[in-house]
């Protein structure tokens, strides 16, 4: 018996308004509470996401969950599986509460499982520093059990992005399988319709999607001059029987079914026929990835090293190139990822909720400069004319954004890196990157490491060099002979006086 998953991936970004920067729009006054209207073009993702409800999430789910009714009584059941983004769901919530309730109707069945991701759909996953990851995973889960009441156990990474290191930061938070692309380059001769281990990892499973099989639906049932068109559900179902293996793996985007291909093409009527035809046909079971993972031993190990391996399922390369291919895209995400120290320092939700919008991959994606096939897609999902205006639209916007971050927490040129001692093996792991999140770390940092730079000098002189402000550096010079909670008291104090002093002056131009 093989088993057959069908799972769908589910996602709609935040779309930085393409006016933005053609409309002079940059560093106007606004509110921290306006930030996600000012640089988002809300009305657009709402246009977008009632044309794809209409066409696609509330007429296939409800095919779906006629087939589970149909077949629950059955000796075997319809089962299928979905990949929700946390924007995704959050459109949910503000623009139909219809689609959402779909949802919660496939979680109380028993025939549906739900992936676990990154709550923006984002490249996180990537950073060399994880921690970002790791807290956008955690938001995810507690949408998924607040909206739907699930716990999932498997987790899909942004558009299937995997490596080495990826696979052990999803293990130690516990997850019994991770899925990626069934690509050649990291199968080899092997095929992709067996359960793997990761390497370097003790317990968590590899479960890969077959994209031939996927791409036959998402990219060429409509394609007329495919020489298999038209696709109907027996045939399809024929070639799953015949491909061997211990579970196969379909993973299409489920607007795949109604906006990629139109209803007229016939595709909600075959995904009919095929739910029918896998339940009815010997030798297959329709399948969940948890089962899959229980039912199944690891028969090899998948190898993907982090540096120049990562793969995925965009494009024809199937590796991380859709996103970080160009010069373009990088200075995006190298702009977007450094930002996180400030954000973090400012200590302000609207700062760190607009900074996290601006990580949702989409935004990559459209600055995609390939072409051929890949381009056509790209250019597809893109509300920008071309690459280039993608690029300076979204730069203007996070340009702005960076200003008033840095404004608000009033950036240093440099971090400041507190130790104990002299050397790497002094450093206490506590660094601020502005004057907010300097007199943060001052109340916190260990009394040894404020006694050791104010001894030597080096508060006032980072005050002096890095802030150029010759004020705080005289009040950092006059606590030098201060020991224990009175230096701790003088310092912090002096920063946080000369804090709110900067920050009153700017807050009244309104510009945060």
């Amino acid at each position: 018996m093989t088993d057959v998953l069908l799972l769908f991936e589910v996602h709609q970004p935040y779309r930085i308004d393409e006016n933005f920067y053609w409309q002079n729009r940059m560093f106007r006054r606004t509110s921290r509470a306006k930030f996600q209207g000012y640089y988002f073009d809300v009305k657009k993702d709402r246009l977008i996401f009632e044309r794809a409800a209409r066409k696609c999430y509330e007429p296939t789910t409800r095919i779906i969950l006629d087939a589970i009714d149909r077949h629950k009584r059955g000796k075997k059941q319809v089962k299928v599986s979905f990949s929700l983004s946390g924007v995704f769901l959050e459109q949910c919530e503000r623009f139909s509460s219809d689609v959402l309730e779909y949802f919660k109707q496939l979680a109380r069945s028993s025939s549906a499982e739900f992936l676990e991701q990154t709550h923006f759909h984002s490249l996180s996953g990537l950073y060399p520093d994880r921690t970002e990851f790791a807290e956008q995973v955690r938001m995810h889960r507690t949408l998924l059990r607040e909206l739907l009441g699930v716990e999932p156990q498997v987790f899909e990474n942004t558009e299937l992005l995997f490596n080495n290191a990826v696979a052990r930061a999803v293990e130690s938070m516990g997850y019994t399988a991770i899925y990626t692309e069934g690509a050649e380059r990291i199968l080899g001769n092997r095929s992709p319709n067996f359960v793997y281990a990761a390497k370097g990892c003790d317990k968590i499973r590899v479960l890969l999607r077959n994209y031939r099989l996927t791409d036959d639906i998402a990219f060429r049932f409509s394609s007329r001059d495919w020489k298999e068109w038209p696709l109907t559900a027996e045939k399809y179902t024929n070639w799953i029987s015949s491909t061997p293996g211990q579970c196969i793996s379909i993973f299409p985007d489920y607007e795949t079914f109604g906006e990629h291909h139109w209803p007229e093409t016939g595709i909600h009527q075959f995904l009919r026929h095929l739910l029918d035809e896998m339940v009815a046909r010997d030798g297959l079971d329709m399948s969940i990835p948890s089962e899959v993972v229980k039912r199944h031993v690891a028969v090899d190990t998948i190898d993907v090293p982090e540096l120049g391996g990562t793969v995925s399922w965009a494009d024809i390369q199937r590796d991380a190139s859709s996103w970080l291919g160009n010069a373009m895209q990088w200075a995006f995400y190298v702009r977007t990822r450094d930002m996180e120290g400030l954000v973090r320092e400012s200590g302000d939700e609207n700062f760190l909720r607009v900074w996290r919008l601006f990580q949702v991959s989409d935004h990559l994606h459209y600055m995609y400069t390939g072409g051929g096939g890949p381009g056509e897609v790209h250019s597809y999902f893109s509300p920008y004319k071309n690459p280039a205006d993608a690029f300076i639209t979204c730069q203007a916007a996070l340009s702005d954004f960076e200003e008033r971050l840095r404004l608000f927490t009033v950036a240093a040129d440099s971090k400041f890196q507190f130790h104990h001692s002299p050397g790497e093996e002094g450093y206490t792991g506590v660094s601020a990157s502005s004057l907010k999140g300097f007199a943060e770390a001052l109340s916190k940092v260990d009394s040894r490491s404020l006694e050791f730079h104010a001894k030597r000098g080096d508060f006032e002189r980072w005050a002096r060099t890095s802030l150029h402000d010759a004020e705080l550096a005289k009040a950092m010079r006059q606590a030098r002979e201060l020991h224990g909670g009175e230096l701790r008291r003088s310092l912090v104090e002096a920063a946080k006086r000369r804090y709110e002093k900067i920050f009153r002056q700017f807050s009244s131009l309104g510009y945060y």
